[in-house]
């Protein structure tokens, strides 16, 4: 009978130490498919650029990659549901530069962006472009800023709300150029194309791909880029800092995370496969009519620009006066 306790005992005593989840091997990683969290509604940027990597990571790893769209609270909800999965390999996050502004503008998030998530590799950026319409009477961004600080809180520009990335690029240009724009965030950002048109907005930086049809209409003007160089394709625009505000940059950047205690072998597993398909030609071709540019930095250097990053967007929200929610 004391043999048996003490059996018994023993048993619980291992069960005790044994981790609550157990990682799987490298070499058997993925047995089953991964799940791939989009903290966004489906249809947008982010979206189109997840759902292409999806299926390029699946042909890579053997195994489907399947998207759950999880938006709210500005992607901290989707984001807080893959810090608390289990670090098994099996649920992802993707997403954008949200990411790192989400710190500065909610008081509460449930999670630490730091802490909680380990990047696994940044895939592709794309630029904003510094849209205006063709009313406001400027063709160039030096005349766009002359016109600006002759007439200041006379212009308003558009964003997708308040701490959107549409608001930051805006209110860290305006800083950075010394004029000061009204600004007027909108629930419904498929309203912002019609009031641009009209001239009831004078301005929007925004994605080349949201308005893409109406500039090369000419129906808006790109006057130029937030990249660290100008554009050629699918739109024709210098950068910020080549046409008037040199240094400037403010570039929406697209990665891939995974709960932080995920297995380093796993993580690696993750980065060299999405390394692989960033160099796919047609991915490049496909993500170039969007104005979606490859860029990819992996594991500790991707964690390292991420920390920078938010340090960068808490000083922008900062100066904008922006408060926390």
């Amino acid at each position: 009978m004391m043999r048996a306790v003490a059996l018994v005992a023993a048993m619980l005593a291992v069960a005790g130490t044994a981790p609550a989840c157990a990682q799987p091997e490298p070499d058997q990683y993925p047995s089953r498919p991964v799940k791939l969290v989009v903290p966004f509604p489906a249809g947008v940027l982010t979206d189109f650029v997840a759902r292409t990597f999806a299926d390029k990571l699946s042909t890579q790893l053997g195994k489907p990659v399947l998207i759950e769209n999880k938006p709210g609270a500005g992607g901290a909800l989707g984001v807080k549901s893959v810090a608390t999965a289990d670090p098994d390999g099996y649920t992802l996050l993707f997403t954008n530069s949200q990411y790192a502004i989400a710190p500065a503008v909610y008081k509460s998030l449930g999670y630490d962006p730091l802490a909680d998530l380990a990047g696994i590799a940044m895939v592709a950026e794309s630029p904003s472009a510094v849209i205006v319409s063709p009313k406001m009477g400027v063709k160039t961004l030096k005349e766009f800023i002359h016109a600006a600080r002759s007439q200041p809180e006379a212009f308003v520009y558009a964003s997708a709300g308040t701490g959107s990335q549409t608001h930051l690029a805006a209110a860290y240009f305006s800083s950075q150029a010394d004029i000061n724009l009204v600004h007027l965030p909108y629930r419904n950002t498929g309203s912002i194309i019609a009031d641009m048109i009209a001239g009831r907005t004078h301005a929007t930086f925004a994605p080349p791909g949201f308005l893409l049809g109406q500039i090369q209409s000419g129906d808006l003007l790109a006057l130029a880029v937030t990249s660290r160089q100008g554009m050629t394709e699918p739109i024709k625009a210098p950068s910020v800092s080549e046409a008037a505000i040199p240094g400037y940059e403010y570039s929406t950047w697209f990665g891939f995370f995974a709960p932080s205690r995920t297995s380093a072998a796993i993580l690696n597993r993750l980065a060299a496969a999405l390394h692989a398909a960033t160099e796919e030609a047609d991915l490049k071709e496909k993500f170039l009519k969007s104005a979606v540019i490859m860029r990819f930095m992996q594991l500790k250097d991707f964690d390292a620009f991420v920390k920078a990053d938010i340090e960068k967007q808490a000083q922008i929200v900062k100066t904008a006066g922006i408060a926390p929610q």
